[in-house]
C-alpha cells in the first residue's frame, strides 16, 4: 500500500508492507490516526497513518479473500466482508473478533459499509442481493434487497443515512430505501460494463460510479439522472472512486496502476496523473550530482525522480518495445543510455527525455547490462548473444568487433574507474575482464562463483572487484591478478542481483532475490547490521548516491526505495566535515569545482585530474593510473566563510 500527498500527488514514506498477497481494500479510521487493509492473505491488518508501521498482529479468522473493509463511524469496530461469504465484526482497539460471523449470503461478500449513526451494516455480495445487518445484534434488519440480475460489487449509504445505492455487473446502479429495503426508481443506467465502484457526495447530492468500461460517472441522487458525459482518462478499469471531504475533487483508482483526481463540478482531470512504474524495476542510477534518480523497468519505460523529495521529473522515457534491462547515466549527466530485450540500446537526453540517436543495433539478443566510460566519450553493452559491444557516445556507431570469451549470456559489465578496463559477469559463472582500448581478454577467467554472475563492479580506487552470483554469495577479487580477496561473503538467503560499492569504498551494498539490501564491510567482509527490508519482491538493483549517504533500491515490487546509509547502526560517515553541507557533488563542474547541494564552492581539482576523482573522498591521480589513489583528509575540512581558517601562523 502506498500513502500519496492529495494536493501534490508525492508519495509519503515508503508503502507499507507486511501483508503477502493482493490488498483488496483500505480505509482510514475516523479519526486519521489508522489505517486498515483487507487482503487476498486472508487477514487484515491495521497501521499507524504516520509512520505506517504495523499495529499489532493481524486480524485473523475469516478463510476466504478479504474484499471489503471499513471502520465504524466512532472508530472503535472494524467490518470486514469476504469470499467466504461472512462479514465479520472486531474490536478495533484489541483487534478481536466480536461475536459470530454474520451469515446469510450465498456468494462472496463484495463491498460493505456502516450507516451514518453506526447502528446498521449493508453488504453487497456475489449472489446479486444487498443486506441490512444490525450492527449491534448481527441480526438481518429485513429480507435480502433484490432487484440486480447480476453480483453487486459496491454498496454506500447516504450521507443522512435514508438511502443506499449500489453497484452490479448487470452495468446498472440501483436506489433504495435505507429502512424498507424498497427500490427507490428505476435502475440508473449508463455504463457499457460492470459498476465496480459507487460513492456519494458530501453532500448528498450526487452520485459517482466506476465502472470496467473505463469511465466515471456522475449522477443526480435525487432523480437518478446522468449529470454531463462521463469522465474519461483511465486506460483500464476503474476499481474505487471517493469524493474529498469538501466535495470539491473526485479521486478514482484504476488496474492502469494510476490514480486521478478531478473536478466535481466540470468533471475536468486536475493535473497529471499519479503513477510510478507498473512493472518490475530492473536498474536504478543516480546522476552524477546525485540530484536525479533514473529508473529502468520491465513496463519498458525510463523514470526521473527528484533524489530529495521522490517526485516525477517530466514524462517517462518511452520508445522500446521490450522491457528494459539496464541504464546509465554519462559522468556529465547530460545523457542516459538504455538496454532492452529488444536488442536494441537508447540514448536519451537527460533534460528532455528525448531520444539522441536512432537505436543502436549489433546485437542479436537482449541487452542485459550497459555502462558509459568514466570519460564519458564510450558506451559497452553486454547482450544474452554472449558479447560485450563497444560504441561511440556521441555518434552511436560500434567500435571494433564484439568482444567474445563468456559460454553464455553476459550479464553485467562496467568499466575500471580509469577507464582502462572493462570487467563482465555472465551465466558461465566466471568474471572477465578486457582491454578497454583494444578489446583483448586480460588473463584467465575468474573462477569461484557456482552460479550465473548476475553482477560486478570496481571499487572506486579500482583495486579490487565486487561480484555477486546465484549461488548467493559474494565475492571480493584483486583487480590486478584476479585472485580472490578472502573468503566468499554469505548471508543473503537467495541470488545476490546486483552489487556496489559505496563512494568512499569502505562499504559493498548488496540487494537480492531474498527481498533484503546487505551492508558489509569491504576490508573485513564481515556483514553491518540487519538486513534492510522493506521491498515485497526481488531488489533487483542497487546504486550508491555519489556523495555516499544514500542507497537506491529497485524491485520487482515495482516500487523504488532510498534509504539513509549512515543512520545503519554501525555506521559513520567516512568523513567529518559538517554534515549539513556534507552532500558533495563528487562530479567537478568545468572549472574543476567540487560543489555542495547549496551550489557552494568546496574545493578544486586541476583539470587534468578531474575524471580522478570517483568519490569526494578518493581521488586517482594522474586519472589514468590504476594503482595511484590518494584520500583526501577532511578531518579538518572548512569552507564558505570559514575558510581563513586553514591558516595557521605557526
Amino acid at each position: 500500500m502506498r500513502i500519496w500527498d492529495a494536493e501534490t500527488g508525492a508519495t509519503v514514506g515508503n508503502p507499507l508492507i507486511g501483508q503477502t498477497d493482493h490488498v483488496q481494500s483500505v480505509a482510514y479510521s475516523p479519526d486519521g490516526r489508522h489505517i486498515i487493509s483487507g487482503s487476498n492473505d486472508m487477514t487484515i491488518r491495521i497501521w499507524d497513518a504516520e509512520t505506517g508501521a504495523p499495529v499489532g498482529r493481524p486480524l485473523e479468522g475469516h478463510t476466504g479473500c478479504l474484499w471489503s473493509v471499513a471502520y465504524s463511524p466512532n472508530g472503535q469496530h472494524i467490518i470486514s466482508g469476504s469470499d467466504d461469504k461472512t462479514i465479520r465484526i472486531w474490536d478495533a482497539e484489541t483487534g478481536t473478533a466480536i461475536g459470530t460471523p454474520l451469515e446469510g449470503h450465498t456468494a462472496p461478500v463484495a463491498s460493505i459499509a456502516y450507516s451514518p449513526n453506526g447502528q446498521y451494516i449493508i453488504s453487497g455480495s456475489g449472489d446479486g442481493t444487498i443486506r441490512i445487518w444490525d450492527a449491534n445484534t448481527g441480526g438481518a434488519v429485513c429480507h435480502p434487497l433484490e432487484g440486480h440480475t447480476d453480483a453487486v460489487y459496491s454498496v454506500a449509504y447516504s450521507p443522512d443515512g435514508q438511502n443506499i445505492v449500489s453497484g452490479s455487473a448487470d452495468r446498472t446502479l440501483r436506489l433504495w430505501d435505507a429502512k424498507t429495503g424498497a427500490a427507490i426508481g428505476r435502475p440508473l443506467e449508463g455504463h457499457e460494463d460492470l459498476v465496480r465502484t459507487v460513492a456519494y457526495s458530501p453532500n448528498g447530492q450526487h452520485i459517482i460510479s466506476g465502472s470496467n468500461d473505463k469511465t466515471i460517472r456522475i449522477w443526480d441522487a435525487e432523480t437518478g439522472t446522468a449529470i454531463g458525459t462521463p469522465l474519461q482518462g483511465h486506460t483500464w478499469h476503474v476499481n474505487s472512486v471517493a469524493y474529498s471531504t469538501n466535495g470539491e475533487h473526485i479521486i478514482s483508482v484504476s488496474s492502469d496502476f494510476t490514480i486521478r483526481t478531478w473536478d466535481a463540478k466540470t468533471g475536468a482531470a486536475l493535473g497529471n496523473p499519479v503513477a510510478g512504474h507498473t512493472d518490475a524495476v530492473t536498474s536504478v542510477v543516480y546522476s552524477p550530482d546525485g540530484r536525479y534518480i533514473i529508473s529502468g523497468s520491465f513496463d519498458m519505460t525510463i523514470r526521473i525522480w527528484d533524489a530529495e523529495t521522490g517526485a516525477i521529473v517530466g514524462k517517462p522515457l518511452q520508445g522500446h518495445t521490450d522491457r528494459v534491462w539496464s541504464i546509465a547515466c554519462s559522468p556529465n549527466g547530460q545523457r542516459i543510455v538504455s538496454g532492452s530485450d529488444g536488442e536494441t540500446i537508447q540514448i536519451w537526453d537527460a533534460e528532455i527525455g528525448a531520444a539522441v540517436l536512432s537505436p543502436l543495433e549489433g546485437h542479436t539478443e537482449g541487452i542485459s547490462s550497459v555502462a558509459y566510460s568514466p570519460n564519458g566519450q564510450r558506451i559497452i553493452s553486454g547482450s544474452v548473444d554472449r558479447t560485450i559491444r563497444i560504441w561511440d557516445a556521441e555518434t552511436g556507431t560500434a567500435i571494433g568487433e564484439p568482444l567474445k570469451g563468456h559460454t553464455s549470456s553476459v550479464l553485467s559489465i562496467a568499466y575500471s574507474p580509469n577507464g582502462r578496463r572493462i570487467i563482465s559477469g555472465s551465466c558461465d559463472k566466471t568474471i572477465r575482464i578486457w582491454d578497454a582500448e583494444n578489446g583483448a581478454a586480460i588473463g584467465y577467467p575468474l573462477k569461484g562463483h557456482t552460479g550465473d554472475v548476475n553482477s560486478v563492479a570496481y571499487s572506486p580506487d579500482g583495486e579490487y572487484i565486487v561480484s555477486g552470483s546465484d549461488d548467493r554469495t559474494i565475492r571480493i577479487w584483486d583487480a590486478d591478478t584476479g585472485a580472490g580477496v578472502g573468503e566468499p561473503l554469505e548471508g543473503h538467503t537467495d541470488w545476490v542481483r546486483s552489487v556496489v560499492y559505496s563512494a568512499s569504498g569502505q562499504y559493498i551494498i548488496s540487494g537480492s532475490h531474498d527481498r533484503t539490501i546487505r551492508v558489509w564491510d569491504a576490508k573485513t567482509g564481515a556483514v553491518i547490521g540487519k538486513p534492510l527490508m522493506a521491498h515485497a519482491d526481488d531488489v533487483m538493483s542497487i546504486a550508491c548516491s555519489p556523495e555516499g549517504r544514500h542507497i537506491v533500491s529497485g524491485s520487482g515490487d515495482t516500487t523504488i526505495h532510498v534509504w539513509d546509509l549512515f543512520p545503519h547502526p554501525a555506521i559513520q560517515p567516512s568523513f567529518s566535515c559538517d554534515q549539513a553541507h556534507a552532500d558533495f557533488c563528487a562530479q567537478p563542474d568545468v572549472n574543476g569545482w567540487v560543489r555542495d547541494s547549496k551550489n557552494g564552492l568546496l574545493y578544486w581539482v586541476p583539470a587534468d585530474c578531474c575524471t580522478g576523482l570517483h568519490s569526494p573522498a578518493v581521488l586517482t591521480i594522474p586519472p589514468t593510473s590504476h594503482t595511484r589513489s590518494v584520500t583526501l583528509d577532511f578531518d579538518e575540512f572548512v569552507f564558505g566563510t570559514s575558510w581563513t581558517q586553514v591558516f595557521n601562523s605557526t
